[in-house]
């Protein structure tokens, strides 16, 4: 029976140790914290956004970060597998918006609580409040177990790296997978923030703090190259810009190359030029009388009106019979592309992810075992895999860490 040692009880390592346990292998799953899935836990704002919908193609070009390493790992453990097993322990899922899949319970804490069962029923050996030092290799340079922090050696035929990223911190997250990876030969690409809120240049967003947009477009440009298109919900910070559309557009400042990355938001995304002015005449004929700063009332959010006010440059005060032509189509110009300019991302504590890792150069797709240490294998955020937004990142760990699982398993 082949040993294997799994470091890191989150998503990954949880599905890697239950792959190996399945194929047959004596699992030890290895975690640093006091619980398993402390990440996991807090998921999806608690309810734990487990997996996507999408699949093959539809899949694929969600993720930002090397997709095509991805193709045998998911083809091997889809999104549908993945629900087959969290169903079959228990926990009931549903399909919410743009194919993203939530426990019915919206308890990111029964998602945990299926793994765990199944982590038993296959005898998975787990180890709480355990640190790994590094992973230890024989004189031929093969994998053979792992050393502590308190200087135990626990043997293995093969070591599957799953310690996470950067991102949370609180949870546990302090890089040390890098450092293993370092350690045994295998370049670690640049780490940055991702699926992070942004900081932005304008202090208006201040006066719009707590205000959300449920049905914005949204784009960001890298000077005048387009980089995100996207549709749905935003939020304004006291820094800059936040929401489920933000995070995914900052998974690709990576790619920027110019320091003038700016953010047009279109408030009207269902009406175009043409439809959105013939709009502000009806409103501004039946509302004539009134003042400017008092005839947006259908138009925006309350809260909204005094910036867009300030930043049309039309007097507040003025009358709506007095706005000129030109007022009204400036006015629509901005209403369609609000622009904001990007100074900066927040820090890990705020990321959903690590962008960056163990470069997929140094990994075997077909198995997640590493080019240069015969039994070492990495899965999940460690390597340089990441997607936006939706259950995708959890699918990359779920499939990833599935396929290190079971070739681990498997006599080499």
């Amino acid at each position: 029976m082949r040993s294997v040692v799994v470091v890191g009880g989150g998503a990954a390592g949880m599905m890697a140790a239950i792959a190996a346990a399945g194929e047959g292998a004596k699992v030890t799953l290895i975690e640093k914290n006091e619980k398993l899935g402390k990440k996991l836990f807090i998921t999806g704002k608690g309810r734990c956004n487990l997996t996507n919908t999408a699949g093959g193609e539809d899949f694929f070009v969600n993720v930002i970060s090397n997709p095509k390493f991805l193709y045998s790992s998911f083809y091997s453990f889809d999104n549908g597998a993945v629900c087959e097993m969290i169903e079959s322990a228990g926990c009931r899922l549903k399909e919410e918006r743009g194919g993203r899949i939530f426990p019915v319970s919206d308890h990111s804490s029964d998602i945990i609580s299926a793994l765990k069962k199944i982590l038993t029923q296959k005898g998975v050996e787990i180890r709480l409040n355990t640190k790994v030092k590094k992973t230890v290799t024989d004189d031929e340079g093969a994998v053979n177990g792992v050393r502590l922090d308190n200087g135990e050696f626990i043997s293995a035929d093969a070591v599957i790296i799953c310690t996470g990223g950067l991102s949370y911190p609180s949870t546990g997250s302090d890089g040390d997978g890098y450092e293993f990876a370092r350690e045994t030969g295998h370049k670690v690409t640049r780490l940055r923030p991702a699926l992070v809120p942004l900081n932005t240049r304008e202090n208006w967003c201040r006066d719009l703090q707590g205000l959300s947009l449920k049905n914005a477009g949204f784009k960001m440009y890298d000077g005048t190259r387009e980089v995100y298109d996207g549709f749905g919900e935003m939020l304004f910070t006291h820094f800059g810009i936040s929401g489920p559309l933000v995070l995914s557009a900052s998974s690709y400042i990576g790619r920027c190359r110019s320091k003038d990355i700016r953010c047009v938001i279109d408030l009207k995304p269902a009406l175009d030029d043409k439809t959105l002015d013939d709009r502000l005449i009806r409103e501004f004929a039946e509302k004539n009388a009134k003042e400017f700063h008092n005839a947006l009332g259908d138009l925006l959010p309350s809260g909204m009106i005094p910036v867009i006010v300030e930043l049309s440059e039309i007097a507040p005060d003025k009358k709506v019979s007095q706005i000129t032509k030109e007022e009204r189509q400036r006015l629509g110009h901005l209403l369609k592309n609000l622009e904001l300019h990007v100074s900066g991302t927040r820090d890990y504590a705020e990321a959903i992810i690590t962008q960056g890792g163990v470069s997929v150069k140094d990994i075997n797709p077909s198995t997640m075992g590493s080019k240069h240490i015969k039994g070492l294998y990495f899965a999940g955020e460690v390597l340089d895999l990441d997607a936006v937004t939706g259950g995708f990142n959890l699918q990359i760990a779920w499939s990833t860490g599935h396929l290190a699982g079971v070739s681990a398993a498997r006599t080499d």
